[in-house]
């Protein structure tokens, strides 16, 4: 049980981390879900259900939802306006 909860931990480190310097703002919303998935799982090794129901529609469902949603609408912004290439909303950094 102890090397299940450190291997999820060690995926959830992962996430984070890949998560935090991800330049693609998609790849940051997929990774965040990622990582409220884990979380979830590892509640459940933890025996709290009822948490890792609250992070699974929460935290992968809703919030990844409404963070696909706000790129989507600013990426309609962005076009139009007319910019001509990609801002801020597709790539964090250069």
């Amino acid at each position: 049980m102890d090397t299940i909860i450190t291997i999820l931990f060690i995926f959830l480190l992962i996430c984070a981390v890949a998560a935090s310097i991800a330049k693609d703002s998609l790849v940051c919303i997929v990774l965040f879900s990622a990582y409220s998935l884990v979380m979830a799982i590892i509640w459940i090794v933890m025996e709290s259900p009822d948490l890792a129901i609250t992070e699974a529609a929460v935290g992968a469902g809703v919030t990844g939802i409404l963070f696909y949603a706000t790129l989507k609408r600013i990426d309609q912004i962005d076009m139009q306006a007319g910019t001509k290439e990609i801002t801020t909303t597709r790539k964090l950094r250069k």
